[in-house]
């Protein structure tokens, strides 16, 4: 954004031909005056949505401190970092609606896909405001609003990863914008947010995104809407799968990521992240106390019963980052809280749709801000609510996601077969090998080390969506254990790559929004990687197996929505050890021994296959670059 060619500045032509009294366009100050707003509108409609007509140039930017709840417990209540950016043409005439974006990341990390900064000017002023928002929405009327999160950058206090400081810190922001709360200027003054009418959107990617999802579930009054991005609803769910860590102290190694360029050291978060430590459960594994805290979706946290936001969700299908259990589920509860919501699935990884598809992006977030915060009529929530890419840009559209569950059961035979037929007697065993990689485990052909079934091939193509399960028996004799299943697309066939999120940066530029001599809203483009591929993974799940004996579980698999095409086959790999993706519990070569007649497989999709019989199927031997992802274990979430 900072390195392209400055764009031209196009100031809308509405402004130009508009007679001005006050710098307010006569059409804002005069025609659009309703019933829903006690002054002015803050916007001009043109084409049915919110026209810039405000100077980006000559907006106001101001730096203020809001006091937050002591969220580090050293008794002093913490200071929140505030930097605003808002139409000057509109001060003290009309109050304005925020867009609010709140990070851990505005100083150590940056966003976006150029990692962008804040920055400052000598007096301490927002010059730099990262991200398009602040270039496109506020010359048509929003406030963008830019929240250092507690314990980061120019905020005091400690990150505690997802849990009261971190969302308390951001809730006292939207407590500011609506008058419950207190903010000093840069000088040290009173001061209050007078200029905006409360309404406040959230928007974010990963852990600003989970900061919207748990400011969100708080239930906090002003906040009409929050668009999560890749973003996290449950920590546990992103540092744990089935049990099993991805690293120990991931927790800590986090907090001292994001804190690591603030302005001042604080002792206080060593003891912090002392009892994070303490209380993470990484050698139990269990869901206690430390991670309710950390889940938006159920008590006794924040919890999406609270909502009063409707929510917007963007996820990448193939993000090994944010797994797709973040907002499967998410969007599980959503719905049955009676949220409104709208989502849009890619078959990228962690990647915005800023980059993937921005055009229609930026429309689309504009109709959605448009109709939640300023009241626009538009009939965006009349559209469909979901929009996913099952293939390489091939989209489909619905209403409800999954879109028509109807239940297939696959059982696994003892020849390598799996059918969709009776359970049958019989049992296999795979010898543990903490060394075997995801690869190995999928690719190799007879493997004593794990356990592979083969559907026939499918009759039609086939679109797989929502969350798989297998439900297992599986006997071990060792006193710690894990099972890790894999489901398989096996077929050549042109996809996005899993590696590097799918994604690749060209040397165009496209602008959205206005310029400054700081800022020229210009953007590199994105690209999808595109590789034809003899296999893809549909879904991974995980167990972690306490003690000896005989273990009767049900493993969840991670979410997606793809089409299978015809000829295809689909495989179920069972396996132990699972090295790429979590800590090894059990580095043994002990021997699990899995019952047939007690395993099944559940899709939600009807499936139907050709009469191959249970020949020998060759599998791949050369994946080629970027069929499987290279899995961080210890993620930072941005």
């Amino acid at each position: 954004m900072r390195s392209g060619t400055p764009r031209v500045a196009a100031v809308a032509t509405a402004i130009a031909i508009a007679i001005v009294v006050g710098g307010i366009p006569v059409a804002a100050a005069d025609a659009l005056v309703g019933p829903r707003w006690e002054k002015p509108r803050p916007y001009v409609l043109e084409d049915g949505v919110s026209a810039a007509v405000y100077s980006y140039r000559d907006a106001i930017r101001e730096h203020v401190v809001v006091s937050a709840p002591d969220g580090d417990g050293d008794g002093r209540r913490d200071s929140v970092a505030v930097d605003i950016i808002r139409p000057r043409e509109l001060d003290g005439r009309t109050r304005v609606p925020v867009i609010l974006v709140a990070s851990p990341y505005f100083a150590c990390c940056g966003r976006g896909n150029e990692s962008e900064l804040k920055a400052y000017a000598a007096d301490g002023s927002p010059v730099t405001f990262p991200l398009f928002y602040d270039n496109f929405f506020v010359p048509r009327g929003y406030a963008v609003v830019l929240v250092d999160m507690a314990g980061t950058n120019h905020s005091d206090g400690c990150a505690d990863i997802g849990a009261a400081s971190d969302i308390g810190s951001v809730k006292a922001v939207v407590d500011w914008l609506n008058g419950r709360a207190d903010a000093v200027d840069a000088r040290d003054r009173p001061v209050e947010a007078d200029w905006t009418n409360g309404k406040v959107g959230m928007i974010g990617k990963s852990y600003d995104g989970a900061l919207a999802n748990g400011v969100a579930a708080t239930g906090v009054e002003g906040l009409e809407t929050v668009v999560p991005i890749s973003a996290i609803s449950s920590w546990y769910e992103y540092m744990r799968f089935g049990g099993l860590p991805r690293a120990y102290d991931h927790a800590t190694s986090l907090a001292t990521a994001v804190s690591g360029e603030r302005t001042e050291e604080d002792p206080d978060c060593d003891r912090v992240n002392r009892r994070m430590s303490v209380n993470d459960g990484d050698e139990s594994g269990a869901y206690t106390s430390f991670w309710s805290a950390r889940d938006y979706r159920r008590p006794p946290g924040p919890q999406v019963d609270r909502l009063r936001a409707s929510v917007f969700i963007s996820h990448g299908l193939q993000d090994t980052n944010v797994t797709t259990p973040n907002f499967s589920r998410w969007w599980s509860a959503l719905g049955r809280a009676g949220v409104q919501r709208k989502m849009w699935l890619s078959r990228l990884g962690h990647v915005e749709p800023f980059d993937y598809d921005r055009a229609r992006w930026v429309r689309t977030l504009h109709r959605w801000f448009d109709r939640e915060l300023m009241g626009i009529r538009n009939g965006i929530l009349g559209e469909p609510r979901v929009r996913v890419e099952i293939a390489p840009d091939l989209w489909r559209t619905s209403n409800t996601w999954p879109v028509r569950p109807v239940r297939t059961i696959l059982r696994p035979r003892a020849d390598g077969r799996l059918v969709a037929g009776d359970a049958r007697r019989g049992s296999l065993s795979f010898v543990n090998d903490a060394s075997q990689s995801e690869a190995e485990a999928i690719t190799r052909g007879r493997d004593r080390n794990r356990l592979l079934f083969l559907t026939d091939p499918l009759a039609r193509a086939t679109r797989v969506d929502g969350t798989p399960s297998v439900r297992l028996r599986v006997r071990s004799k060792v006193p710690k254990g894990q099972v890790a299943i894999v489901l398989v697309d096996y077929g050549r066939s042109l996809r996005v790559l899993a590696t590097k999120d799918g994604a690749r940066t060209l040397a165009s530029q496209s602008c959205y929004g206005e310029r400054t001599r700081y800022d020229d809203a210009c953007y590199f483009d994105v690209a999808r990687r595109l590789e034809r591929t003899p296999l893809q993974v549909i879904a991974r799940g995980w167990a972690r197996l306490r003690g000896d004996g005989i273990h009767r579980i049900t493993v969840r698999l991670t979410a997606n929505d793809v089409r299978v095409p015809a000829g295809h086959r689909l495989g179920m790999v069972i396996a132990g050890a699972s090295s790429d993706w979590v800590v090894t519990v059990d580095p043994s070569p002990s021997t699990y021994t899995v019952a047939l007649g007690r395993t099944s497989l559940r899709l939600d999709n009807p499936l139907r296959f050709t009469a191959a019989g249970p020949a020998a199927v060759p599998l791949p031997t050369d994946l080629g670059p970027g069929a499987l992802p290279s899995p961080d274990r210890r993620p930072i979430p941005w």
